[in-house]
């Protein structure tokens, strides 16, 4: 750019010096032209519009409401009450028996001062089912040897269990029962047993007496007992008759059934 300015006004001078006026004039405004071309080519600065960052608003996050269950009203729990068994003292020496009357077996002595928890009572007698403080098993007494302390009317009803069926000996056999009237005679054949062994016999049975329907347990102190009469009367819905066992020391053998006619 500069060698060619350089140039044209070399050019300038020699012309103005041998030209004539007119013609001077006509070469300088060509030379001027030409020299301000290159002066006009400078470009413009075009501007670029830079874009402005507009700012996005991050989102909040809303946590969603979870559900809060409404609390069910738990009920209080009303503690029942425990029952103390009553308890009893012997006040005369007795027997406590396998089952609740004197016809049973005999389980273990009672002396006066013994005591104990009663455990239960009989629906068919007022015996009770004890458990003596010296003794490891319990039995049954009468209430009439013992003094109670406590309510027995909220014991529950037991059912006896007897000791065997004996591995020894088998119950009597030819067992019968005669009517004549009221009078029933039960009868069976002896059963032998040792003299240590021996404990008789024992019949449980249910008669008829005054329109009652009563629960009639016997026993026999030993094997030479072979019958027994009892009075059994009509006027009761339920039929009598009962069953019969050998009772030897060890317990009882199974049951023979014992049945006669209605009055």
């Amino acid at each position: 750019m500069k060698k060619l300015s350089f140039l044209l006004l070399a050019v300038m001078l020699f012309s103005a010096c041998g030209s004539p006026p007119d013609v001077q004039a006509v070469n300088t405004a060509a030379l001027q032209t030409a020299t301000a071309a290159p002066w006009t080519s400078t470009p413009l600065t075009t501007w670029t519009t830079t874009a402005t960052l507009t700012s996005t608003p991050t989102p909040t996050f809303t946590p969603t409401s979870t559900f809060t269950p409404t609390p069910t009203l738990t009920p209080s729990i009303t503690p029942t009450p425990t029952f103390a068994l009553p308890t009893f003292k012997v006040i005369m020496q007795a027997h406590c028996r396998y089952g609740p009357a004197k016809a049973f077996l005999h389980a273990g002595d009672l002396y006066a001062g013994d005591t104990g928890h009663v455990w239960g009572r009989f629906h068919l007698s007022n015996w009770l089912y004890v458990k003596l403080d010296k003794l490891n098993y319990p039995c049954w007494l009468a209430p009439s040897v013992v003094e109670v302390t406590g309510d027995l009317s909220r014991l529950v009803y037991q059912e006896f269990r007897l000791p065997g069926p004996s591995a020894l000996y088998g119950p009597p056999a030819s067992v019968t029962a005669t009517r004549s009237g009221d009078q029933v005679t039960i009868a069976w054949s002896s059963v032998y047993m040792t003299v240590d062994d021996d404990r008789g016999y024992m019949l449980d049975m249910f008669v008829c007496q005054g329109g009652a329907y009563i629960w009639w347990p016997v026993s026999f102190p030993d094997q030479y007992t072979t019958s027994y009469t009892v009075t059994d009367q009509a006027g009761c819905a339920e039929p009598s008759g009962g069953q019969i066992a050998t009772v030897e020391k060890h317990g009882y053998t199974t049951w023979a059934a014992i049945a006669w006619s209605a009055p």
